[in-house]
């Protein structure tokens, strides 16, 4: 071959144009794929980094945006580096942006934007990048014909899913897209579900279970520890809790209030959120009081997220998209409601208003994030009008919570700012403790001392105790310690006789409350929730995938001493336990568990 034929074979091979006549050409250079087979490689790690990396902070960035920061550069490496002809790229790029253009048309909506992110464009673009290796050498455009189709199939294949939410492993539930969700399967069977009526209880008891509920609030307004005796049979082989009833329930990350044989919830009913009162010994409906609300994000799913509190022989409820109701406990009837985007001029944060109502003598405190003073507001108990507010942080998913520190009442508010402290009657700030956080705080703060509280925080930053000293100037704060051996997200964690359980990210841990240090470590139960059985001192652990699990508070050591399965699907929820019931749920059920107590009968005669 002479040199000028060497040139213009090069510049067939280097600027192929289809339909022109170096189309003719054939194709001489294999492509160089090492980039697209290190890219797709990290598609992978990047994926599975939350596991590889458990606990490091951000890690859920590298998990959700590291394979799409792939897929970009795997576009560059075929634009730029590939080796392709001037002809083949421009093919490649055109039917890999068309087909995926296509695909965003026809996907399920709850696919936009975070399903497509997280699924469909790396998906579709390693295929591209797989197909690449496979067919290199293969001298001929049809190798990118062959590229562009197993992308088109890899971005495809994802309209027939939708997106159901994220674990806590940062992965997400895509079910086939035509197969009902559990909400719309719960309203289309509405009037074949069993309801009662409050009428069938006297109406004396109803008066005092509500003027004296069991468990009146968020965690019970006691930390999530139960104190009542309980002298739990801890052999669940011989003698397992017992299955009242079990019953569909709208999706929501609400927890139980309790009176008597009233349970109150919230819940998402197609547009509507809905406060739903169920009769606690047969899990029917009693009353529902709706408002036409629907908040909604891809990775928690719809429905509220706070807890009803009772208190005053009243029902105080906090919805995801900002509106406060007041209702009659007996009949759901509205008494009255505020908006909280209309009070702080603003609109719900990334995972909505999640904060449950505090109640503290004839004011309702909540949590709105508002600029300038519009951060906590107090409303008239009565009334619903507002008696004073106050600064706060921007963000936050936590909930006021009533503390005493140094012999003073206070309320207490942990946003991605710090520790918040008020004074319950004018509002006034006690307390601006800066501890900024970058992501959010969704748990709540542990008073561990009549001087001292613990902040926990997700995002990798761990858990600080906090001492407090009264000064000229008010309130002042100094850290006792930091612990990176605690690291709750979403999931609160409870204090027991100088140390802490909770979870580090997913795993159950303990801390000594002095030092900080950690204790041990063990048992993998995702995301769940934990509470206290204080009198016979055993966690009851509800985890991520709906196991409920039994475990000594003893700093010593780890160790399960019964497990069952208490609900199917993933389980956020904080657990409530009553006497000898638990009442738990989810996002799709709830269920009434009672515990094997030793006082029973069936103990009678038997050693423990």
């Amino acid at each position: 071959m002479t040199d000028e034929e060497d040139v213009l074979q090069s510049i067939a091979e280097d600027d192929f144009i289809p339909g022109s006549d170096a189309a003719l050409t054939p194709q001489r250079t294999a492509l160089r794929v090492w980039p697209a087979a290190l890219l797709i490689l990290g598609m992978i790690l990047c994926r599975l980094m939350p596991s590889l990396a458990e606990g490091v902070p951000m890690v859920w960035m590298f998990s959700s945006y590291g394979p799409l920061v792939c897929s970009v550069l795997m576009l560059l490496w075929w634009i730029t580096f590939s080796r392709a002809s001037v002809g083949e790229r421009i093919l490649g790029t055109t039917g890999l942006l068309s087909a995926f253009g296509i695909t965003v048309l026809t996907v399920h909506p709850s696919m936009l934007w975070v399903g497509v992110g997280l699924l469909t464009i790396p998906v579709g673009v390693a295929l591209f990048g797989l197909a690449a290796i496979i067919v290199r050498r293969q001298m001929s455009v049809q190798r990118t014909f062959i590229m562009v189709l197993l992308a088109a199939v890899g971005f495809g294949w994802t309209v027939l899913v939708r997106a159901n939410g994220m674990r806590s492993d940062y992965t997400m539930a895509f079910p086939w897209r035509w197969t009902p969700t559990i909400e719309e399967r719960l309203l289309a069977d509405r009037s074949e579900r069993a309801t009662g009526r409050l009428a069938d209880f006297r109406s004396e008891d109803v008066e005092r279970w509500i003027r004296n509920p069991d468990w009146s609030c968020f965690r019970g307004g006691t930390g999530g520890i139960q104190d009542e005796d309980l002298p739990i049979a801890t052999d669940w082989t011989a003698h397992p809790p017992q299955l009242l009833w079990k019953i569909p329930i709208g999706p929501g990350w609400s927890s139980f209030a309790v009176a008597g044989e009233l349970l109150f919830t919230q819940e998402q009913r197609g547009s509507d959120e809905t406060v739903v009162c169920y009769a606690a010994d047969t899990g029917k409906e009693l009353w529902t009081q709706s408002v036409p609300a629907r908040f909604e994000e891809p990775l928690g799913g719809p429905g509220p997220r706070a807890t009803p509190t009772l208190a005053g022989g009243r029902l105080y409820v906090q919805g995801a998209s900002g509106h406060v109701l007041c209702l009659d406990p007996r009949s759901g009837d509205i008494l009255w409601q505020q908006d909280l985007k209309q009070l702080a001029q603003r609109e719900p944060p990334t995972w909505g208003f999640a904060s449950s109502p505090l109640v503290i003598e004839s004011r309702v405190i909540v949590y709105a994030g508002g600029s300038d003073d519009r951060g906590v507001f107090a409303l008239n108990a009565d009334t619903g009008h507002v008696q004073w507010s106050a600064p706060a942080g921007d963000h936050s998913y936590s909930s006021p919570e009533s503390v005493v520190l140094l012999n003073r009442p206070s309320i207490a508010m942990l946003t991605n700012d710090g520790l918040h402290l008020y004074d319950p009657a004018s509002g006034t700030v006690r307390l601006n403790y800066s501890w900024p956080c970058p992501g959010y705080r969704a748990v709540q703060p542990h008073v561990v001392g009549p001087a001292s509280i613990l902040l926990p925080t997700g995002s990798g930053m761990g858990t600080r105790r906090i001492d407090l000293a009264v000064s000229d100037d008010g309130l002042t704060a100094s850290e006792r310690w930091t612990s990176m051996r605690l690291k709750p997200d979403f999931n609160d964690f409870v204090v027991h006789r100088g140390y802490a359980w909770g979870f580090d990210n997913r795993i159950l841990t303990c801390i000594d409350l002095d030092s900080g240090k950690a204790r041990w470590k063990g048992g993998r139960y995702g995301k769940g929730q934990l509470m206290l059985l204080s009198a016979p001192e055993l966690l009851l652990v509800l985890g991520e995938k709906g196991q409920l699990v039994l475990v000594p508070a003893d700093p010593s050591g780890h160790r399960e001493l019964a497990r069952i399965q208490a609900l199917s699907g993933k389980t956020w929820n904080h657990p409530v336990v009553t006497n000898d019931r638990l009442f738990v749920r989810n996002a799709q059920e709830a269920a009434c568990w009672r515990l094997p107590l030793l006082s029973r009968p069936e103990f009678a005669g038997t050693e423990h």
